[in-house]
């Protein structure tokens, strides 16, 4: 197994997956981890192109991000699992529900959409990070991750994640954009039957509530929740996120 991965938290506990947004690192889920290792296995990877997780010849597809999850979860020998998911992780949590739902009890998709952007811009944004790096991208991503209420309020939080997103290698990122431009699931989403709550920003200008109340109307067994946040919902309303996802999964 060649991703970057930790498991931690109680042996007999029920496992939860956690899949990161592009270009961030599993300390993402630091406002949830302390609290959710309590529960659950916690299991926190690094999607490829990002920490160590290694890129492979063949370009980078939304396949072959669900398949590393499954891959991961045989390596480790666990039969079932949680998830959850934000952002191109909520993507992957969607690809898995629809292709690999035997091997999960129940699904949280976060600030997701089934067809997130347009492949014009994904196409442009990875030429562009192969070009000139990452620095461009990062000055500007708080803008997308958080409103401006938070920004204002938590200034060492945002510097963080933009400093982490300006250190990722840029071919990472820039092939998780080229797996963004082709993914497409909105056909796909009436055939998604697990258990799934679905997690919108109020304020997300990048997967909108509309694109939230999308997947909920077009999938069996759904529910949404809307959050007074932006992209990073988890990380802005950390404790109504893990109260939320906490709740779903053990009730």
């Amino acid at each position: 197994m060649d991703l970057d991965y930790r498991l931690d938290g109680p042996d007999n506990a029920p496992v939860l997956v956690l899949s990161n947004s592009l270009g961030t690192l599993w300390t993402l889920w630091d406002p949830q981890f302390s609290e959710w290792v309590k529960t659950f296995r916690v299991l926190r990877y690094h999607t490829r192109g990002h920490g160590s997780s290694p890129l492979t010849d063949a370009p980078l597809t939304l396949a072959q991000l669900g398949q590393d999850v499954v891959a991961l979860l045989d390596h480790l020998n666990i039969a079932r699992a949680h998830f959850c998911g934000i952002s191109l992780g909520g993507l992957t949590g969607l690809w898995l529900n629809r292709y690999a739902g035997n091997r999960f009890d129940r699904i949280v998709v976060a600030n997701t959409a089934a067809r997130i952007g347009q492949r014009d811009a994904w196409q442009t944004r990875a030429l562009q990070v192969r070009k000139a790096g990452l620095s461009a991208i990062a000055a500007s991503a708080a803008s997308r991750w958080f409103t401006d209420a938070f920004i204002d309020r938590r200034p060492g939080i945002v510097e963080q994640f933009e400093d982490t997103l300006a250190q990722l290698p840029a071919e990472g990122y820039a092939a998780c954009c080229d797996a963004l431009a082709l993914a497409d699931l909105r056909s796909e989403l009436e055939s998604m039957s697990r258990a799934m709550l679905v997690i919108a920003g109020e304020q997300d200008p990048v997967t909108t509530v509309d694109d939230a109340q999308r997947i909920v109307h077009q999938t069996t067994n759904s529910e949404l929740l809307t959050l007074p946040a932006s992209h990073l919902s988890n990380v802005e309303c950390g404790p109504e996120f893990t109260h939320a996802v906490s709740h779903f999964l053990t009730r």
